[in-house]
């Protein structure tokens, strides 16, 4: 693990936490790293897991599909970031979603009974641990709070526009890269992509906003 010991202590899970702690509590935490092909699923729906995973490498997508194979993007995760948090806390939970690599990527997955169960040797920041967990997980609720909110809106154009508005807020600029391709934002927005593509290509004559691929410029 130590050749990725600077993307764990990056993480939201393990902010606050010496280096010499870390090493020390994925041990108590019976880490274990596991590497996964691109296109290859982590997770699937109707599974059960008492894993919490942190990706060290690559890129996944959390997502939904229903039984004709239409895609729904839940998030994009990256180095630092944590998946299946929840259904990890909560013993005997079935998946509702699947964790793809988008890219070949490589996962740390930690106990979550250590994780949430005080460890034999009572590590000194493990309180701590407990303390980033919620956090990670009231953040999580909110993100999903807001996909919500943007897919309530009635048309495309406005799923973009507060999707661009929350991207602005969260960023404090009007110009950014966003994590998806095309067809992934389409299906986080859950519209069609063709339909996506003459929105952003009508919003970008009426001087909106202009991009290039997935860099954006607002104008307001």
């Amino acid at each position: 693990m130590k050749e990725h010991l600077s993307i764990i202590r990056s993480s939201r899970l393990f902010s606050g936490i010496s280096e010499h702690e870390v090493m020390a509590m994925l041990s108590c935490f019976e880490a274990k790293k596991e590497s996964f092909p691109r296109d290859t699923f982590l997770l699937r729906a109707g599974d059960t897991t008492e894993a919490i995973g942190l990706v060290l490498e690559g890129r996944i997508l959390i997502i939904q599909e229903d039984i004709w194979g239409n895609r729904n993007i839940l998030s994009g995760t990256g180095p630092g970031q944590t998946f299946a948090t929840a259904y990890a806390c909560a013993p005997g939970s079935v998946l509702q979603m699947s964790v793809f690599a988008e890219t070949p990527v490589t996962v740390m997955f930690l106990n979550v009974k250590r994780v949430l169960g005080m460890c034999p040797s009572v590590c000194a920041y493990h309180s701590r641990i407990i303390r980033n967990l919620l956090g990670e997980l009231a953040e999580k609720n909110l993100c999903i709070g807001e996909k919500v909110a943007h897919m309530g809106q009635r048309t495309t154009r406005a799923k973009l526009m507060s999707y661009f508005s929350a991207e602005v807020q969260r960023l404090g600029k009007y110009e950014f890269d966003i994590p998806f391709s095309r067809q992934q934002l389409a299906d986080y927005l859950a519209v069609e992509r063709s339909g996506l593509s003459a929105e952003l290509g009508k919003m970008r004559k009426e001087g909106l906003l202009d991009f290039r691929r997935n860099h954006f410029t607002l104008k307001v």
